[in-house]
């Protein structure tokens, strides 16, 4: 599972997906940390969260970009 917060909301949208409280990630519990983006900027948080979200290119980039720590969970 892959996503982008807004730095400050990071932990608490963590515990959230992990309590079962987010519909989209109810049934891939525990949910584990593997990767982060950290900005300066909120507005640049939230552009490139967006952006991710809207563009399946930059999602599948990503996610060949940390096959190998894909890879190593169980």
């Amino acid at each position: 599972m892959f996503f982008h917060v807004y730095l400050l909301r990071s932990k608490e949208k963590m515990e959230k997906h992990n309590q079962g409280m987010v519909q989209s990630t109810k049934n891939i519990r525990p949910m584990e940390l593997i990767y982060f983006e950290l900005y300066k900027s909120k507005e640049d948080a939230l552009i490139r969260e967006k952006r991710l979200k809207q563009f399946a290119k930059g999602f599948s980039s990503l996610k060949s970009r940390l096959y190998n720590s894909l890879m190593l969970e169980g």
